[in-house]
């Protein structure tokens, strides 16, 4: 029996069960954003909030999504990965109740808040569970398959969402997430084991705390990660966050071309989790992502160049988004995995640590793409180009001459 094996029988489960619980406490992050995209032009409508204000509805979940995992850590790393799971998916539930009733725009934004609190410690919570089950390489493969299935949140989302919206309006979306995170809760609750067995007391005492962070900040594997990680995902998120004001305000599309639109780039996504499990199996990790951010920059690249060209069709930034979404599942996956490969003991630290970066660059991206709406393609589509650039510069300095975790198993 292998390493892993003998962890998961230990632990009373399968490595499908792995899998499956995974992917679906990691749709509530994208499902949280995804689902109600299309209707942010409808709640500017709705609370007459400028596009700035209603953009904070996003960029609130971001930034406390990333601020909360430097605790989400330590809590599964304290009291272990179960317990911190079922609580975040809780609190979620709630959290989409109170955004389904909100009465204004900054109630929403609390809620929103609120919801993030409780993605995040799932995921946390889900990310930390396969380092205690798996070595690096098997941890990349175990998060792609994941994430082939966890697509089919950000893949339906959208489309769901815009036709809820012009159903129901824009609270259905709440709706519908208030009632994916009791199912979920069930399931789990059911279905999921401790998998930490060497709880650390002091995780959450400030002093362990810190120099935990800090072993992290100081490991050159973790950097090289964690900066690859989050670069790949500011590209992602400028889409994320900006997207429907462009494709719908500015070159037109209906809610419903938009949320096909915003699809496609989860397609790509899709895509590169199926070529990123059989990837990194023959070439390891540093190679992966090398491979996955010369994509992302040639992808990225191509869609500045058609905007400075004056090239105004909704395909000139769909059709290089699908590259971008392949190049993102084939720099994140190896990204999660090498920065907590270090960390066998501190799994849910370092990956909250690297989760927090992440986030915190979003939370300025989306920040970005609000206050730079301008009316125009060019903000939008030259940040994405910016950002796969920074991801090729990271790939092939940092992590290739830091990347190395093979020794950790």
């Amino acid at each position: 029996m292998t390493a892993s094996g003998a962890r998961l029988a230990a632990a009373g489960m399968t490595a499908g069960t792995v899998i499956w619980l995974v992917a679906a406490l990691s749709m509530l992050q994208p499902l949280g954003t995804d689902l109600y995209l299309p209707t942010l032009p409808g709640i500017a409508a709705a609370f007459d909030a400028p596009v700035a204000t209603v953009q904070w509805t996003l960029s609130i979940f971001v930034a406390a999504f990333g601020t909360w995992q430097l605790v989400a850590g330590p809590l599964a790393d304290r009291f272990g990965r179960r317990p911190v799971i079922v609580a975040g998916i809780v609190v979620y539930g709630v959290a989409s109740a109170i955004c389904l009733v909100a009465p204004t725009i900054e109630v929403l934004i609390a809620g929103r808040l609120l919801q993030a609190i409780g993605a995040c410690s799932a995921l946390v919570g889900a990310r930390a569970m396969v380092r205690d089950l798996y070595s690096p390489t098997e941890g990349a493969q175990t998060l792609a398959a994941a994430a082939t299935i966890m697509s089919v949140a950000p893949l339906a989302g959208p489309i769901l969402g815009a036709l809820l919206y012009e159903v129901f309006g824009w609270r259905s979306a709440f709706a519908a997430l208030a009632a994916f995170a009791l199912v979920l809760a069930a399931v789990t609750g059911t279905r999921l084991r401790e998998t930490h067995g060497r709880r650390n007391p002091h995780a959450l005492a400030p002093g362990p705390m810190l120099r935990t962070y800090a072993a992290a900040l100081r490991s050159p594997a973790f950097r090289a990660y964690a900066a690859a990680g989050a670069s790949t995902y500011a590209a992602l998120f400028a889409f994320i966050s900006g997207s429907s004001f462009v494709l719908i305000g500015v070159l037109g599309l209906s809610v419903s071309a938009y949320a096909l639109s915003f699809s496609t780039m989860v397609a790509g996504f899709l895509v590169g989790t199926l070529w990123c499990r059989r990837l990194v199996g023959r070439c390891g990790l540093q190679r992966t992502l090398l491979r996955g951010a010369a994509l992302q920059a040639l992808a990225s690249g191509a869609m500045a160049l058609l905007a400075l060209a004056g090239v105004q069709h909704a395909l000139a930034i769909v059709l290089p988004m699908f590259f971008v979404g392949v190049s993102h599942a084939l720099v994140q996956m190896p990204a999660h995995s090498g920065a907590v490969a270090p960390f066998a003991h501190a799994a849910g630290a370092a990956a909250a640590l690297m989760g927090f970066l992440m986030m915190a660059v979003a939370t300025l991206v989306g920040a970005w793409i609000g206050a730079s709406h301008d009316g125009t393609v060019y903000p939008l589509t030259l940040t994405i180009a910016g950002f796969g650039l920074a991801t090729l510069l990271i790939a092939v300095t940092l992590v290739r001459s830091d990347g190395d975790v093979s020794r950790h198993g």
